[in-house]
């Protein structure tokens, strides 16, 4: 249970660094408690798309990604973070993600400080 925890955290701290990086990601709300309620809820569900969806994805594109020697993986990255602003949508959360090279972009980030983060927090094992 604490490496879900930690892991979540990690995930919305990576969202947090590419909206404040990112004109193109955008977080509102009224309130900075607003924000980080909506910023933990999307890292759930960023957290689930790259659980349930990610993995499917990877094998359906698998000659893709030996073709460009693991470099499509950004592609894959994008698409799930589009997913997830999409789904976002849907449950009403205002966080938005406006086009495929921002979600490249947001991808990379996030990819990059959520290693980092997972570096540095505690593992709950």
């Amino acid at each position: 249970m604490m490496n879900f925890v930690v892991k979540t955290i990690a995930n919305a701290g990576a969202l947090a660094v590419a909206v404040w990086l990112l004109d193109k990601i955008t977080l509102t709300g009224d309130s900075t408690g607003k924000k980080i309620g909506t910023l933990i809820i999307v890292a759930l569900i960023f957290g689930l798309v790259n659980f349930l969806v990610k993995p499917l994805v990877k094998l359906l594109s698998l000659p893709l990604l030996i073709l460009t020697l693991g470099l499509f993986t950004l592609v894959v990255n994008a698409l799930m973070l589009l997913l997830t602003s999409w789904l976002a949508d849907q449950f009403d959360l205002s966080f938005q993600v406006d086009g495929f090279w921002t979600a490249v972009l947001g991808g990379l980030i996030i990819s990059v400080v959520s290693w980092a983060l997972n570096v540095v927090l505690p593992d709950g094992d």
